[in-house]
């Protein structure tokens, strides 16, 4: 009896041991996700800042064209 009593108690420890293991590996891999979290959310806000300048470099552009093609309405052929 006290060989299955230790067989049973190597058994648990494995187990243990492979859960350790396995913790740390997540715990690794946790924090690459949220480094790579990180780096994701500071892309986004650069990418809503370049947004907005495109947005309004597009709308100077919308009004110089519309000048450009209707010269009579902005003065100068008075």
């Amino acid at each position: 009896m006290p060989d299955d009593h230790d067989e049973r108690f190597q058994h648990h420890e494995d187990i243990l041991r492979r859960l350790t293991a396995l913790l740390v590996e997540q715990r690794t891999f946790n924090q690459q996700v949220a480094g790579l979290l990180q780096e994701q959310r500071e892309f986004n806000r650069q990418q809503v800042e370049i947004n907005a300048d495109v947005k309004t470099t597009l709308a100077r552009i919308e009004t110089l064209l519309t000048r450009w093609t209707r010269p009579e309405e902005n003065g100068r052929d008075a």
